[in-house]
Formats: C-alpha cells, structure tokens, sequence
C-alpha cells in the first residue's frame, strides 16, 4: 500500500491515528456528555459544540503561524501533542452530577477550558504535520503520488476514528450496567426534565416505565433520576480517559520517529539532489494565494453540512433512531447508543480509500484522471444527495417539541438504523472527494515559505464552517427534519456549483 510512497509517510501516519484516536473518542460523546452532566438543551449544547469545533481549527491557522514564524516544526507539533493530553486530562476528572447550582458556572467553565486546551493542542498539531507530509512530497521522485499520498494519510486516520466511539460507549455503558442499570439514550434528558420541573404528565410515565425497565425497583423518581445521571456521565468521564492513553502512545511513535521527519523549514531538494532555495516571484505568490482563499471560502458551505454528524445527526440517532436494533453484547459492557453512529463514517473511510485511490490511479494511467479542483466539485454533489436522502427518510417524523412532550419516542415509531447508515456511506465518499484531496490541494499551490500557514488557513476555512454548526441545531429543534436536511442540501449544491465556476482557473494555478 505504501510502496512508491515517501518512508515517513508510515510512521505520520501512525502518530497522527493514535492523536485521532483520542480526538475522536472524546467528539463521539461531547455533545450527548454536555446535555447530560449540564441539562443543556439542544442550541445550547450546540453553540458550545460549535464553538470548539471552529476552535481546533482556527487555532490551526495559529499553529501554523506559529511554526512558520519558529521554523520549528517539529517542536511545534510535540508541544500539541502534550497539550492536548492535559486538555483531555482536565475534562477526564469526574464531578458530581446533577451539578449543584453554586457549582454549574465553575463546572461549565472547567470542561469549556478543558476543551480550550485540547483545541490550542491541536491547532499546533494538526496543520503542521500535514505541511510536514507534503513536505515528504515536494520530492520529484514522490510528487506524482502526492494526492493518493494524503488519501492513504486520511485513511489512517479514520482506522482510529472507527474504534474510538465503540471504545467510548463501551466504557460509558460497562460504568453503567456495573452499577446496577441498563443504558437507555431518554433517560438523561427526562431526568433532567423531572428534577427541573418541566416533564409532562405524558413524560413522568413514560420516565415511571423507564426506569423500571434499566433496573430501578424503587418508587422515589428524583432518586433515581439523580442516581442515572451521576453513574451517566461519570460513565462519560471515564472515557474521556482512554483518549489520555492514546495520546501516550501517539507522543511515544512521534518521539521515536520524529528525527526521521522531514522539517519544512528545511531549503528545499532538487532533483540532483543539490541544495536550492525556492524564490518564487510575487505575482505568482498572489495568483496562489488568491486560488487558494477561493477554495476556502467555498468548502465553508461544505463543512458547515459535512460536521452535523457530531450534532444533528448524533441528535437525529438519539431521538429518531431504532437503537435498539444495533445492540451487541460484549459480557463486561453492552454497545449500545447513539454515539456508535460516529463509526461508520470512519469504517467507510478506511473501507472505500483503497478503491478510490485505485479508482483515480486507473483513471490516471488512461490519462483521464480528473483535476484536484474538480475530485472537490464532485464531492460537494455527492453530499447534496447524502442530505437528499435524510430528507426523503425523514418524512412524516414528527417535530422536537412534540417528540420533547411525549417524552421520546416508541421504538416502533422510529426509523431504522439503515437511513444513517446509507448517509455516512454517501458522506464518506463526498468527504474522500474533498478532505484528503484539498489538503494536497494546498501542499501542492501554497508558495513554500507560506505552507504551514496556508494549511492552517485550510482548517481556518473549516472552523467558520464549523461555528456555523450549531444553525442545524437550531432548525433541529424548530422547523420539520425534512426541512432541516433540506437546508444542508442548498448549502451543499451552493459548494459545488461556485466551485465548477471556478474550475479553469484552479486547474491553471494547479500546474
């Protein structure tokens, strides 16, 4: 898989899978654990959920500045990785829950300073070892292979990313049956609904039915609803732990490797071999840059519908999804939740790259392999029609509020599992299209004493898409599920129609 391809690539890739790993086991359950331990509503959790998000990556854009202005890499992404390990060590401390009302404030701003920390980590992380990776291609021998290069970087990534959210639930659920209850994804939120007065008579029974059936014999429901919610996110807590351990292990293949890295503030190699400082002329510095803000401004629309699969669609697998029909029990713990969703994005990824990448590489071989710019275009399309999908599966479903007031949702009255499924597939092959591809995308235009920077602009373009994130939220909780879809879909086909707008002149600034 990795022949032909640059010796560092595997080792990058390694350090960046365990870093993801953590990552992504802590994005599987934030925006559930920030509803459960704090009794958020959906916005709420979401502008928070957004927040952050935006902050991994615009603090990417600092990273990049950072290690650009340095010319200190390597140092840069190491002092990422341990802080990033501290972030998520802060928000692994478990704390009573429900939150006493003194504390809420406290409380709240210690897990959002948590996150704080492991955003900054990360945007001194995450941009620079991708500019350290297209460094490995600027070599002539390599530059061919540099797109199926980053392709099979992003698939890496994703091979932690699948397990992480099992790894999550897994633990969150085995805290929870040890002791003494059963998961169930209403309980949280009826719970906090009953201690805060504002359940309905519909609520209250349906909460009664409940918890007799997650293993409370009692009749005291403010006891119990206490009880859940504690174990709930302690249970959460303790997830968050893992990401500790797999950011020692991804610190420890860094370390380990990190002398045989190429440095981007090295001058750079010709193809003799001799050393050679690239001097590029200014008009063409700016025809780079002007293509390269272009682009951004375009995958803002894609991001902003691509990343609701950590907020509307983990919410849409909470309240309108038949959970019970994905239910695997391990002995110790039992997989059960919204959260496992969060895997098939990342299965498909790891799944579909060899075939994509063997698909370009046939297409490349007969001289028909399209353009970067256009591989983007076409993904943007191929998004639209994951969110047409959701919107046909969602019809009839009735509104928030009313599945709110009746207290959740039957399981008979719910949608099977196959309508998310089917749409991370068509997601994953958009993502494959744009992700991986825009990333060499900017490794191969950026002038070369502007790459960590214009990586970290990449991630810049993402995090605006991201703080956008929580409008889905906001027409969740307001409008139809169909109409919420619909939305993303417009966003989707925006992307891609001002992209082939563009297309000829991308693909001249690209040669």
């Amino acid at each position: 898989m990795f022949k032909n391809h640059p010796k560092g690539l595997l080792a990058a890739s390694l350090a960046n899978m365990g870093e993801r790993f953590g990552f992504y086991t802590m994005m599987a359950i934030l925006v559930l654990f920030l509803m459960t331990k704090f009794g958020l509503d959906e916005k709420s959790a979401g502008v928070i959920y957004s927040i952050f998000y935006a902050s991994i990556y615009l603090l990417a854009l600092v990273g990049g500045l950072i290690a650009d202005k340095t010319r200190n890499y390597k140092g840069v992404i190491l002092i990422g990785l341990l802080l990033m390990a501290l972030g998520y060590v802060i928000i692994a401390i478990p704390t009573a829950t429900p939150v006493p009302p003194d504390k809420f404030v406290i409380l709240l701003a210690l897990s959002c300073f948590g996150l704080f920390i492991i955003a900054f980590g990360n945007g001194m992380f995450k941009g620079n070892l991708q500019a350290l990776v297209g460094q490995m291609y600027d070599n002539p021998q390599y530059s061919k292979m540099r797109d199926s290069g980053f392709q099979l970087f992003y698939m890496f990534i994703n091979v932690g990313a699948i397990f992480a959210p099992l790894l999550a639930v897994g633990v969150r659920n085995w805290w929870v049956e040890k002791n003494g209850y059963l998961y169930n994804a209403d309980l949280p939120a009826l719970a906090h609904q009953y201690l805060g007065n504002t359940i309905t008579p519909e609520g209250t029974t349906r909460l009664q039915t409940l918890a007799s059936e997650v293993g409370f014999s009692g009749t005291d429901l403010a006891a119990f609803s206490s009880g859940y919610l504690n174990v709930f996110t302690t249970g959460f807590h303790y997830a968050f732990a893992v990401a500790i351990v797999a950011m020692i292990i991804s610190l420890i293949i860094y370390v380990f490797n990190k002398n045989g890295f190429p440095d981007p503030a090295d001058k750079r190699i010709d193809h003799s071999g001799n050393a050679a400082v690239v001097e590029m002329d200014i008009k063409e510095i700016k025809q780079r840059l002007y293509a390269l803000f272009a682009v951004f401004a375009v995958v803002i629309f894609f991001w902003f519908s691509f990343h609701q699969n950590g907020l509307t669609l983990t919410y849409f697998a909470k309240d309108y999804t038949d959970l019970s029909q994905i239910r695997v029990n391990l002995g110790f713990a039992t997989l059960q939740g919204a959260e496992i969703f969060q895997s098939i994005n990342p299965f498909f990824v790891v799944f579909l790259t060899p075939i994509i990448v063997g698909f370009f590489g046939w297409l490349r071989a007969k001289g028909k392999e399209p353009s970067t710019p256009r591989k983007i275009a076409i993904g943007m399309g191929i998004a639209a029609l994951a969110y047409v999908v959701m919107a046909i599966g969602s019809v009839g479903l009735p509104l928030k509020s009313e599945v709110d007031a009746m207290g959740g949702l039957a399981d008979s009255a719910r949608v099977t599992p196959w309508l998310l499924i089917g749409t991370y597939f068509i997601l994953t092959v958009a993502e494959l299209f744009i992700s991986p591809l825009g990333i060499s995308f900017v490794s191969k235009v950026a002038p070369p004493k502007y790459q960590g920077i214009m990586q970290g602009a990449w991630l810049g373009a993402t995090a605006i898409g991201n703080a956008l994130l929580f409008i889905g939220a906001i027409f969740y909780t307001s409008i139809s599920m169909t109409g919420t879809w619909l939305v993303f879909v417009t966003a989707c086909i925006i992307s891609m129609f001002t992209m082939l707008a563009m297309i000829k002149w991308l693909e001249r600034i690209a040669k």
